[in-house]
């Protein structure tokens, strides 16, 4: 579908998406997103989407926003000229950098604004996935903030190799449920927060962590994440003298990457690009590559890319990084890569933690392993684009990665 549309339909698909067109009153972006929700979720999606286009306009609710996002997240981040990578690649290197934010990744923007609009919306209590623990961490501390009660829902080979979250979680009042069943990474902690939220779809909040889902959460975390997209805009005008040549992002579901990429959609000349896991190779079930190598399908409420076999089942992925291990995709990112306006490829394990270790004695930052996949492909471009603007998201640092740096990085060290 995706490579018919490109010869077909991606021009006009893509004027629609610069005009603010998507999704639709459907919830689709071209084809893509939708809902696709047991029935007694519906009326818990309908009073969702109506509080989204309430509050998100209110100028009451944006003001408070406004202010926990800069009294408590601390925003606006820097933007970082990487002086040393600049030399290095031969291009001119800037980060924007997230790792910076409150909680130490991008994921306290949305899970901030979600928990005021919970609030509004009269929820008792919250409920969350997290795959690199990061987004569990943001909820839980945006709970704190409101005094609303929060639990977590996490695989259980993930608190394994992201154990420094987990107690950071739970330190911050959450309770951490290990998923044991499915795969027991990103994809069982969503099922098992889904199952949650049916059996109490008026009490509960799904504080949901990605722009994926259905039907209004892709719409509702890319708004809430665009902000990093903005500030970068206007950052790198004043700073660097002119938009981005080219803008590097991670994806796994996709939050960090729609929120840094879609202020810069309408700017042809400024290229894209999401970097997903490449893990261990091209073969099923060795990455988590889903737009680079999927299919189309229905996952947990939306229509959109997925890593599925021959007879349509979900597949077990692999990653060094937690947070990118997942089968799907946000359906946005899908529209943005039948329409061919954003690039998508893949990074390895061992791309990425070379490009995790360069980052480290370069600039003396210690990147998150997902953002490490950007750094990776970026690294690629610059080499066939000397001089030129280059656009990192840093979407989180790596302080919770030290286990699994500790086992591959750092392994045999004394």
């Amino acid at each position: 579908m995706a490579t018919a549309m490109k010869t077909a339909d991606a021009g006009a698909l893509l004027a629609q998406e610069i005009a603010g067109e998507f999704p639709d009153r459907r919830g689709r972006f071209g084809p893509f997103g939708g809902r696709y929700v047991p029935e007694t979720l519906v009326p818990a999606l309908d009073r969702l989407e109506a509080g989204v286009h309430r509050w998100l306009k209110d100028p009451a609710f944006v003001a408070e926003l406004e202010h926990e996002l800069a009294t408590w997240v601390g925003r606006p981040t820097p933007l970082t000229h990487a002086r040393t990578l600049s030399a290095r690649w031969g291009a001119q290197v800037y980060l924007k950098r997230e790792d910076l934010a409150h909680t130490g990744a991008h994921k306290i923007n949305n899970a901030i604004g979600q928990a005021l609009l919970a609030k509004r919306l009269g929820a008792r209590r919250i409920v969350a996935e997290t795959g690199a623990g990061q987004h569990g961490v943001a909820s839980a501390a945006a709970c704190a903030r409101l005094g609303l009660p929060c639990t977590v829902y996490m695989g259980a080979i993930d608190t394994e190799r992201q154990a420094p979250n987990v107690g950071r979680m739970k330190l911050l009042g959450a309770t951490v449920v290990p998923v044991t069943g499915g795969d027991q990474t990103l994809r069982a902690a969503i099922d098992e927060a889904l199952r949650d939220w049916v059996a109490d779809p008026d009490g509960t909040y799904y504080l949901i962590g990605s722009v994926v889902g259905p039907h209004p959460y892709p719409y509702l975390v890319r708004e809430l994440q665009t902000v990093i997209g903005r500030e970068a805009r206007a950052q790198m005008a004043r700073q660097a003298g002119g938009l981005p040549h080219a803008v590097f992002a991670c994806v796994g579901g996709g939050s960090n990457s729609m929120g840094m990429f879609h202020p810069f959609v309408a700017d042809r000349d400024v290229a894209l690009v999401g970097v997903e896991a490449g893990g261990r190779g091209a073969k099923l079930g060795d990455n988590s590559a889903t737009l680079t190598l999927g299919r189309p399908g229905v996952l947990q409420g939306a229509y959109s890319m997925l890593l599925q076999d021959e007879h349509g089942q979900i597949q077990e992925t692999h990653s060094v990084s937690a947070g990118l291990d997942y089968p799907g995709v946000g359906p946005e990112h899908s529209l943005l890569q039948a329409t061919g306006r954003v690039q998508y490829e893949y990074a390895t394990d061992d791309e990425s933690l070379e490009a995790l270790a360069e980052c480290c004695a370069a600039e003396g930052i210690i990147t998150a392993i997902e953002s490490a996949h950007a750094f990776a492909s970026a690294r690629k471009w610059a080499a066939t684009h000397p001089g030129s603007r280059i656009l990192i998201c840093l979407s989180g640092r790596g302080d919770k990665d030290m286990p699994t740096l500790q086992k591959t990085l750092l392994k045999g060290q004394a």
